[in-house]
């Protein structure tokens, strides 16, 4: 009788350890959503032709409305006092932020990228906008993702998710890039379609 207790005692803890596990970290999105895309050159498309950016291809495979948010050349310190414009006019209902490419190669410290990046978490936590933060590599002959986005999304948990690898090993083959900076058509479509799975795996797709 006790061998039979511990093991329905052991039973119950496994299967409230699962149902605290299985806890979607991003809301559904609705079937009318929006999805702010919002960033430097990699968002706006530069290396590919017309509807070709991320953004774009991000539309077709979730069928939501995706506003292509990206400005060329733009600094983390420039998007900082860009993004709250962007938030009210398109009430978007998930952040999708890609952003401090040009920050590392021009050689700006990480804790000052670092904090324009949180507080652009933080404006769309304000308005109760979930985001999806998308790692860039740092400044190194071999490409490793700044660990400047792995602090942001452990610091701000809840909402905030991270997409850490794909996009530095999409610029590490020279198949997926225009230059030495940017992706081509196919490297853009790829990493949609790991945005799009993360989605999936995060529940709001």
């Amino acid at each position: 009788m006790g061998t039979a207790r511990f093991w329905c005692v052991g039973l119950l803890f496994g299967l409230l350890l699962l149902s605290g596990c299985s806890k979607a970290p991003l809301p559904p999105l609705p079937s009318d959503g929006v999805i702010l895309a919002f960033g430097d050159s990699l968002t706006a498309g530069v290396g590919a032709g017309p509807a070709q950016d991320y953004p774009s291809e991000l539309a077709r495979l979730t069928g939501l409305a995706v506003v292509n948010a990206g400005v060329s050349g733009e600094l983390a310190q420039q998007g900082r006092l860009r993004l709250p414009e962007a938030l009210a006019r398109h009430r978007p209902d998930l952040l999708v932020l890609l952003m401090g490419g040009n920050d590392i190669l021009r050689n700006r410290p990480e804790a000052a990228i670092k904090a324009d990046l949180a507080a652009m978490i933080e404006q769309a936590r304000g308005t109760g906008v979930p985001v999806l933060l998308v790692g860039v590599p740092s400044k190194r002959i071999l490409l490793r993702t700044s660990p400047i986005y792995r602090e942001l999304a452990d610091q701000y948990g809840d909402g905030v998710v991270l997409v850490e690898d794909p996009l530095t090993e999409l610029l590490r083959s020279p198949s997926h890039k225009s230059d030495a900076v940017h992706l081509n058509a196919d490297g853009y479509r790829r990493l949609a379609q790991a945005l799009h799975q993360r989605l999936i795996e995060t529940g709001a797709l």
